[in-house]
């Protein structure tokens, strides 16, 4: 079935200014870009733009644990270890694998709804988050947080269990519907032992897998690094052989120093800047100014629904832009359509993702549809589009997500899933869990 995206605006991280004109979408793709002067063709499906209408990439929430948003609201305004060890992973120890599918579920609808059309997942009992993503036709990058802890009843390392469950998780996940990707996913230099994150490494590198983990995401980490390993955090990188695996995703870098990137090969990294999470654990604030004239890959994210607590990538996008200036006082730090290739095309690329993020002929057809019919947006041209959506608009614009040619959210309503359903198990989770 072919859709028509007739009379729009089209805006991408990589276009300097807005396009208007025609876009047919058909068999997952976009078929075929025109200029509005162009006579389009006939199509199953004709969204009218009149010009008030704008297409965009589709959002890639490049940090996140979906399941989480079952522990929103849990430990506000505490510390990161003290929120972790006291709130959050006491509740955790109580989630079963029905639950992280009904609580990504939900997530699935609040992230559609906001124009996200992929999510980078750390979590545990990650095939409830597999099937959920497929359940919903989402695109999900898949990792199972790997950490150390007390060995189970045979005598195992609970860490060695978690790198045998992540690899079976990328023989089992890897690629399906062209909508999966897996990473490997050891959470923390503090979680996991130096010499495991070199097994990890090694494993990823053999394998051909990417590795996605938290890194410098608060100063306390910085000091355990140099206390506890007696090294750098680019001795960290270095040594372990994560800046030469396929692809590594490192999650927050609020602490890393742009200054010492001249001494490593940042070129497979992606750093995942996650503003509001940070914000709201009172992290810190990562030097984006500064990496932005370095050669790594750089994102967005959220972090996960109980520590940002929102799944709004357009939240993040304003943060990001804002944010920067403020600290450097310069109004031209971090510009619009940085931010807007960071939440779009990066994200995508960091977790193997291609032809995706970016408004192409051939490319997938995951597209948000924005409606420009706004107060907010009067004034709006070609030339303002970027600034006019990073700075003024809101998820609340969104009128349709799309991934692969196919709607999953339109007008308020998610077609291929039961709303009231997904919401109501997601509510007897949340009981259950906090009971």
């Amino acid at each position: 079935m072919a859709t028509l995206f007739k009379d729009v605006l089209m805006l991408d991280g990589d276009r300097k200014r807005a396009d208007r004109g025609h876009i047919l979408v058909s068999k997952g793709r976009i078929q075929s870009l025109m200029d509005v002067s162009a006579t389009p063709p006939a199509a199953d499906k004709v969204v009218e733009g009149g010009g008030r209408m704008a297409v965009l990439p589709g959002f890639v929430n490049a940090h996140t644990h979906a399941a989480m948003v079952l522990l929103r609201g849990l430990g506000e305004e505490a510390p990161l270890m003290e929120w972790l060890q006291k709130k959050i992973w006491p509740v955790e120890a109580k989630l079963t694998p029905e639950h992280i599918y009904r609580g990504t579920a939900s997530a699935i609808l609040e992230m559609l709804a906001t124009g996200t059309t992929c999510f980078a997942d750390m979590y545990f009992e990650m095939d409830g988050v597999a099937q959920a993503s497929l359940d919903a036709g989402i695109r999900c990058a898949l990792c199972r947080g790997i950490t150390d802890g007390v060995a189970g009843p045979d005598g195992e390392r609970k860490i060695e269990a978690s790198i045998r469950d992540g690899l079976r998780l990328f023989e089992k996940w890897h690629g399906r519907e062209g909508l999966l990707t897996v990473q490997l996913g050891p959470h923390a230099p503090y979680t996991v032992p130096l010499d495991d994150m070199k097994k990890i490494v090694a494993l990823a590198r053999e394998r051909g897998v990417g590795i996605h983990f938290h890194f410098m995401e608060t100063e306390w980490e910085t000091d355990y690094i140099r206390r506890e390993l007696n090294m750098t955090p680019d001795d960290y990188l270095r040594e372990t052989g994560v800046l030469d695996t396929v692809g590594t995703t490192l999650a927050h870098g609020v602490w890393m120093d742009p200054d010492r990137a001249d001494d490593l090969d940042m070129s497979k990294v992606t750093i995942v800047h996650c503003p509001q999470s940070n914000l709201k654990l009172g992290s810190g604030v990562m030097p984006l100014d500064r990496w932005l004239d370095i050669n790594v890959g750089l994102a967005l994210g959220t972090d996960g629904a109980s520590s940002n607590n929102r799944l709004d990538m357009w939240g993040e996008m304003r943060s990001a832009a804002l944010l920067h200036k403020g600290v450097t006082r310069n109004p031209t730090s971090v510009p619009a359509l940085d931010v807007l290739r960071m939440a779009t095309f990066e994200g995508a690329r960091a977790f193997g993702f291609v032809n995706k993020g970016l408004i192409r002929e051939g490319w997938m057809a995951d597209l948000v549809l924005v409606d420009l019919d706004q107060p907010h947006y009067v004034g709006v041209n070609e030339d303002n589009l970027a600034a006019a959506i990073v700075y003024a608009g809101s998820s609340a614009d969104v009128r349709g997500t799309m991934v692969n040619g196919k709607w999953l959210y339109l007008n308020g309503a998610w077609p291929t899933l039961d709303r009231d359903e997904i919401l109501a198990k997601a509510r007897e989770a949340r009981g259950a869990i906090t009971a």
